[in-house]
This record gives C-alpha cells, structure tokens and sequence, in this order.
C-alpha cells in the first residue's frame, strides 16, 4: 500500500496502518499505545507526522465527529457515513443513504462540483438504548 502511494515502508507508518486497520475510528492516543506495544518507544509527534502523511496520500480517512477528538479509518474511497452513539460515542461505518458519491444532492451547490458528502448520523447504539430505563416509567 505504501509504495503504491510512492511512500517509503518504515516500521511506524506499518505499524500505523495496521492498528487503524485493525482498531477502525480509532483515536491518535489508542493508535500511540498500540503502536508503542508493538515497536518500543515513538514519539507523538512521530505518529502526528504518520497520520498526517498517510492520509494526505489517501490511505487513512480522518474524521472528527462534532465533541470528539479526531479518529482515523482504512475504509477510503467509498464516502461511507457515520452513526454516533449520543451515550457512550461508539462509532460505526454505514454506507451511503441513496446513490452514488457523493450520495446527497445539494439543493443549491452555488457552483462547486461536488465529489464528496460527509454525513453523520446521531443517536443511541443498540447496547446503550437498551441500558437506559424507559422514559415512559416513572
């Protein structure tokens, strides 16, 4: 993947690949402990430089759900969406609502060419919707 990109293949930017791939919407912190566990010590500022470079070459997906931190993905080139849970902030792929990308038409694109929509769906997951009392009961 990296060379397909013209990319040098070091152990971080694997390391890096690999734990995203692994752990999807995963969080700059998570992808550091992951990647510290497997290579020894690296910088933060070392997997910032990573994540940076590897989604400008368009082989991670960054995306930043309004109130959270930014979180990376290997799913790319498909403009998939997102459900959030409200409750716990589980993240999870849904795939686009009607069409093909980008997905939604625009009332008025007010002259852009379109390429893209990104669109994030908010509510409870299953596990948290489930846990909370009804809020019929008393």
């Amino acid at each position: 993947m990296l060379r397909g990109v013209a990319l040098r293949v070091t152990a971080p930017r694997v390391a890096v690949l690999a734990v995203v791939h692994n752990q999807p919407h995963a969080d700059t912190d998570t992808i550091l402990t992951r990647v510290r566990e497997n290579l020894g010590t690296v910088s933060h500022q070392a997997i910032y430089d990573v994540l940076r470079v590897l989604t400008a070459a368009g082989l991670l997906r960054r995306i930043q759900p309004m109130g959270s931190v930014a979180r990376y993905e290997t799913r790319v080139g498909d403009n998939h969406h997102h459900l959030v849970c409200r409750s716990c902030g589980v993240i999870t792929d849904v795939d686009c609502a009607v069409g093909d990308a980008p997905c939604l038409i625009a009332s008025n694109d007010n002259g852009f060419v379109l390429d893209e929509a990104e669109v994030i769906y908010w509510g409870q997951c299953p596990a948290c919707s489930t846990a909370e009392p009804s809020r019929s009961q008393p």
